[in-house]
């Protein structure tokens, strides 16, 4: 393969992508109780929601070091891209950059860094995104315009049962949350065009949480025939089909692909959280 994608692990990966050379996952890590949990095809998702549900303390995550993007980036492939949780959430981004300059130094290589601006499956529809300009025959300079003018049209919606690790981790600081949680106020939360999370609406109960979540998505897709959508669930699959059932009744999509959430993704969704990206 002349060419290599590296998605943090935030970014969930299909099956396919699991068996292809392309695609390589870096780790991102959990602390809880004590414990670092490496966020990798091991990352056991029933165990870590286990100790979260029974801990007083809040998990924390850990971006990866550049020192592990530089490794990723050795190999034969001239051509890499990097595929990263929003920089306004982790530092992910900021590790992938510092790589990519330490190895441009002594390298011939072309690499570039996709921000993107979105977690979990919005990395996915991204990575994916990349290969099909690759596989297309665009050039690395053409593959970078068109990836990045994706990832400006890319919505993210999601609701979630606990809002708790996000708060927590002051990945909502700036934004005023609805604290209603005796009425089952739900809010439905989206990214901004810069990253960072925003509230879109509320809904009381889950059930009209997803249905508002689904107007949303139906409201904010142009040309549903030319895109994929994504829905990342973490142990909520029942709640995902019902989703795509929803938008598959009004909206003539592309495909969709449902996956479990990753380490992280399941962190900060916990149980029952549904992230759509399209």
């Amino acid at each position: 393969m002349e060419y290599k994608i590296i998605v943090d692990s935030c970014g969930e990966f299909t099956e396919d992508m699991k068996k292809s050379e392309v695609f390589q996952s870096i780790p991102l890590y959990i602390m809880i109780e004590g414990l670092q949990m490496v966020d990798d095809e091991k990352f056991d998702r029933d165990e870590f929601l286990k100790i979260a549900s029974s801990s007083k303390e809040c998990p924390r995550s850990a971006c990866p070091s550049p020192e592990q993007y530089l490794e990723a980036f050795k190999g034969e492939q001239k051509r890499i891209y990097v595929v990263t949780l929003s920089g306004n959430l982790s530092g992910s981004f900021n590790s992938a950059t510092l790589a990519k300059q330490m190895m441009e130094e002594d390298s011939d290589k072309e690499i570039y860094v996709f921000d993107s601006r979105s977690a979990s499956v919005g990395e996915t529809l991204i990575a994916l995104k990349i290969k099909e300009c690759e596989d297309k025959g665009l050039s690395f300079a053409e593959v970078i315009y068109e990836v990045e003018k994706y990832i400006e049209s890319q919505n993210t919606f999601f609701v979630l049962e606990d809002l708790e690790t996000l708060r927590k981790n002051g990945r909502l600081s700036g934004m005023k949350m609805l604290v209603a949680s005796a009425l089952h106020i739900k809010p439905i939360l989206g990214a901004t065009p810069e990253g960072t999370i925003q509230q879109i609406g509320t809904a009381r109960g889950m059930k009209k949480a997803i249905k508002v979540l689904v107007d949303e998505v139906v409201k904010a897709v142009k040309n549903p025939e030319e895109k994929i959508l994504a829905i990342a669930n973490c142990n909520s699959r029942k709640r995902a089909e019902d989703v795509k059932n929803m938008l598959l009744a009004q909206l003539n999509l592309k495909d969709i692909l449902i996956l479990d959430t990753s380490g992280i993704s399941t962190m900060y969704a916990s149980e029952g959280g549904i992230i759509v990206v399209v």
